[in-house]
């Protein structure tokens, strides 16, 4: 039997076996295994209830990551996105007033659209035409975005005041002391090549935050998942469907497509998927995964869902195949029934992962050009606003309007793909349909 999964997974291709896999597995999930507290908590505020909303994450986190693992092999994982969990809540249901039924239905019909691009190739053309400078910048982009995450949930770096919007947490704090020693404890285990050295930093930080009394150990390890039917197949598919929420439908579709592009192109980066044009063969398979995600997701209660940049987590511990993926969603559903063990790793644990991971990942910067500024330009822009914006789509979106912009001034816009002019034209759109408030 495992040599049966060893050559469904093609171990021998990438060099790995079970021991690494499953380490890779367990560090993705760790890493992002907050978004089973904060996603229904940032849904509560759109009137989801919280019980029903975290069984709904963990549903999908598993389903998407399990399909990515079995059809994608890939070692990436799925689960419900931040910022877009945010613009529903906030923006779509506080702000403009609709119902989270039709912010789901919503979420439902741009799943629809994204599995009938996928299908037709249209959406693997649209991203194969994105220039490899643009795609260099999302890997730097969302280095950058990593370790500003890393540093927040540490408590290096907190929200600031008017005028200075970030600012030192502070520093002799236990739990940011407690943070910077498991950074240095990681960098030490990567220096001496230790592949589980961000599972061994999150558990050292966890066990060590229990000692010193930071952390309170789990007064109960087992408890039964609350009902779902309050939200199950709730959504208002034809609620959705009105003029009016063009707008919103619009800005669903476009942060999906440019979150999963992004966070695709820069995890395969650091596992060595990509081709020399910085292409990540049979892309439409991880693609398909996050579509039909988002489906699901909206079907189950929650969010548009797609492929998690904590995934470099796994990656850089030495997951290269789809097993990584299964391990990940084992655990996921595990936490329908363990869920007060896995909330005892406290965010400053796994924000060491991401500083980490950060910090390779924004190696790429040695392959763009500084020399041509109409690429260069553009990418500074993506790197930037991802960064500042707090928001992966946002940094994207104004690359693809910069850079056609840029070769118009000089003079070379007959260079620009004519599917890369379409990603501009609909990035605009973006823009200008987007509810601000």
């Amino acid at each position: 039997m495992f040599k049966r999964i060893e050559n469904f997974f093609e171990f021998s291709k990438y060099n790995t076996n079970f021991r690494q896999e499953i380490i890779a597995g367990i560090t993705t999930f760790l890493s992002m295994a907050y978004i089973i507290i904060v996603n229904p908590k940032i849904l509560e505020v759109a009137g989801i209830p919280f019980g029903p909303s975290m069984v709904a994450t963990i549903l999908i986190s598993f389903i998407g990551t399990f399909l990515m693992g079995v059809y994608a092999k890939r070692p990436f994982a799925i689960a419900p996105y931040m910022g877009e969990n945010a613009f529903i809540a906030f923006t779509v249901c506080k702000v403009l007033g609709y119902s989270w039924q039709k912010a789901l239905g919503a979420i439902f019909i741009s799943g629809v659209l994204f599995t009938i691009l996928t299908l037709t190739k249209l959406r693997k053309m649209l991203v194969e035409a994105v220039p490899k400078s643009l795609k260099v910048s999302f890997i730097v982009g969302i280095g950058f975005f990593l370790a500003f995450i890393g540093l927040n949930e540490i408590g290096i770096v907190t929200v600031g005041v008017k005028g200075a919007p970030v600012k030192p947490g502070n520093l002799t704090s236990p739990e940011v002391l407690l943070g910077i020693l498991g950074f240095f404890i990681v960098v030490y285990l990567f220096i001496k090549k230790v592949k589980s050295a961000l599972l061994i930093g999150i558990i050292a930080v966890t066990f060590l935050s229990f000692i010193m009394g930071i952390n309170p150990f789990p007064e109960k390890i087992f408890s039964l998942p609350p009902n779902i039917s309050e939200i199950f197949l709730k959504l208002d598919i034809k609620g959705a469907l009105n003029w009016d929420f063009f707008p919103i439908i619009l800005t669903v579709l476009v942060l999906d497509f440019i979150d999963t592009m992004g966070t695709l192109i820069g995890v395969s980066y650091r596992a060595g998927f990509l081709d020399k044009n910085g292409n990540l063969p049979e892309i439409e398979k991880p693609m398909l995964c996050d579509s039909l995600s988002t489906i699901f997701a909206s079907l189950l209660g929650t969010t548009t869902a797609g492929v998690f940049i904590e995934s470099a987590t796994g990656i850089e511990a030495g997951g290269r195949t789809g097993f990584t993926a299964i391990i990940t969603s084992i655990l996921f559903l595990l936490a329908l029934f363990f869920a007060p063990l896995f909330y005892s790793v406290p965010s400053y644990a796994y924000g060491i992962a991401l500083i980490v991971v950060g910090m390779i990942m924004i190696s790429a910067v040695t392959q763009l050009d500084f020399d041509d500024l109409t690429e260069l330009v553009p990418s500074f822009v993506v790197i930037i606003l991802m960064s500042f914006t707090y928001n992966i789509g946002i940094g994207m979106t104004a690359g693809f309007v910069a850079y056609p912009i840029c070769k118009i001034f000089k003079g070379e816009f007959k260079k620009v793909p004519k599917p890369m002019l379409i990603l501009s034209a609909v990035s605009l759109l973006f823009f200008i349909f987007y509810p601000y408030h």
